[in-house]
């Protein structure tokens, strides 16, 4: 009997006997596996919503369903051993939505995405994000009036979604475009609004987050004129309710302000919540307020649209491991405003994931927490390629030597950095170069001290990463690697996977 077998076996027997007596008797019980299987999918679902979203399912009611007419023929083949769910976050702004997050418009959005691995063993998961600004090939799909758009390539993946400009979004056409993407057959696709996730929150008691700096109104608008109230502390602390939401969808005042950056702190944040239901034990009794209130809330594909089935696949996800329960992102760069899909690295890990094969740092019975306080002093990491993909440094000129800044920064931008500032130093008399970097980017600016060879790393309290180059640096600047390796396999795919089991404050980059 197939994986995929068993599960539907185990949905159909839910009701023993199928009489509807023995459903009575047995409701209870079931309801209680149906929660704790639950709390896995839901957790995940709020990673997708991009600060928009948490979703429960209102046991005694609809589970509402979305038209799979939309989804391509020519799908993937159904070759896989594990099971892939696209999990898609919805931002529209109608209805209740409006009342919690404000905005305008009435067209279904999705803000980030993520495809969820269910391992064939149900005990390990990856999830890999999607930025919603990476340039991919929207296929065709289909239109509210039954006829079908044309391709549309090196467009914005969010924008899938919005193919019919309809209040529900286009649900089957982001699936069309990640199996493109992937050439992974999607299982499942669930569609989130977030409707619910500030009760949710509060029921498991609050989500510990951990911030670099203080965030005050006009980062949550940054239209507003002035700075106004001060909303979250810096360090360690815990939110709930509506503070939750606003720090999911927190982007300004922290880090370089990047849809990558909140993604980091979306996948702590899902990690944080994931520990708190396992550690509540959550029951019926504080479980179904939450349920009443989250009726509506979900969009399912027709193989998850009813009690049984829904029961089925919550039962196939009750024994993934915390630590075992990795978080990653789809291996990209910046082009311009947009992100660019750094290859070959994505196919090897879209290939990883169909063979249900772990990533690199994601192995079974590997601690990254544990590899990560070796401090790479047991890990040969001389012969892997280093790219600055994704890392935003400001550089300083500590020497009295002219130019020297931007020397650095040339050499910096053809490896993939993005160079914020240059300028000099306060104090130009540095000897050797320094690397300072915020809380959450020690390997950020580890990658960059790579760059230049005998460099001090310190930590401050000052988000960022700035390099002060020192008088090392002036005699001999071309130590550092000089071309770029963006293109090539600069690390093991999925080496810097997260897991759920991590502290909040650890290995977290801010953008």
């Amino acid at each position: 009997m197939t994986r995929k077998e068993a599960t539907a076996q185990g949905g159909a027997s839910s009701r023993p006997g199928g009489r509807r007596s023995g459903a009575r008797r047995s409701r209870p019980k079931g309801r209680s596996r149906l929660l704790k299987g639950l709390g896995v999918l839901a957790a995940f679902a709020v990673l997708a919503c991009g600060g928009f979203g948490w979703v429960w399912l209102k046991l005694s009611g609809d589970i509402g369903t979305f038209d799979q007419g939309g989804v391509a023929k020519d799908r993937p083949d159904d070759a896989g051993p594990g099971e892939n769910i696209l999990v898609i976050g919805s931002d529209t702004r109608s209805g209740k939505n409006k009342e919690l997050g404000g905005g305008e418009g009435d067209i279904g959005r999705s803000d980030t995405a993520f495809l969820l691995h269910v391992y064939a063993d149900h005990r390990h998961a990856v999830a890999v994000s999607v930025p919603r600004d990476t340039l991919v090939e929207i296929p065709r799909c289909r239109l509210p009036d039954g006829s079908w758009s044309e391709p549309q390539p090196n467009t914005m993946f969010n924008a899938a979604f919005t193919v019919g400009q309809t209040e529900k979004g286009n649900p089957a056409c982001t699936q069309n475009t990640v199996e493109k993407l992937t050439g992974l057959r999607v299982d499942h696709t669930v569609v989130v609004d977030f409707n619910g996730f500030s009760e949710l929150t509060s029921v498991v008691g609050g989500v510990p987050v951990c911030l670099p700096n203080d965030i005050y109104q006009r980062d949550l608008s940054p239209k507003r004129p002035t700075r106004g109230d001060l909303v979250f502390h810096e360090g360690l602390q815990k939110v709930s309710g509506q503070r939750a939401l606003d720090y999911v969808r927190l982007r300004h005042g922290v880090g370089d302000g990047s849809d990558i950056g909140r993604i980091k702190r979306q996948q702590a944040f899902v990690s944080a919540l994931l520990k708190k239901v396992k550690e509540k034990g959550l029951t019926p009794t504080r479980l179904l307020p939450l349920a009443e209130a989250a009726t509506g809330s979900m969009t399912v594909d027709p193989g998850l649209g009813s009690a049984d089935k829904m029961l089925s696949f919550a039962l196939s996800l009750k024994n993934v491991d915390l630590h075992n329960t990795k978080f990653v992102t789809i291996p990209w760069r910046y082009e311009g405003e947009r992100v660019a899909i750094v290859q070959p690295d994505a196919d090897r890990l879209w290939a990883a994931l169909k063979a249900d094969k772990p990533l690199a740092g994601a192995e079974k019975g590997t601690s990254k927490s544990a590899d990560a306080k070796n401090d790479g002093k047991d890990v040969d990491k001389s012969a892997e390629p280093v790219t600055g993909a994704g890392i935003t440094v400001a550089i300083r000129n500590g020497t009295t030597v002219p130019g020297l800044a931007a020397k650095a920064a040339g050499i910096l931008g053809t490896g993939g950095f993005t160079v914020a500032s240059t300028g000099n130093a306060a104090d130009l008399t540095a000897a050797t170069t320094t690397i300072a970097y915020g809380p959450g980017e020690k390997k950020s600016a580890t990658t960059t001290a790579r760059w230049f060879p005998g460099a001090n790393l310190t930590e401050t309290g000052t988000p960022g990463i700035t390099v002060t180059v020192g008088r090392t640096y002036a005699d001999d600047p071309a130590a550092a690697p000089a071309t770029p390796q963006s293109d090539s396999p600069a690390k093991p795919v999925g080496s810097d996977a997260r897991s759920a089991d991590e502290n909040p404050c650890e290995d977290l980059s801010y953008g």
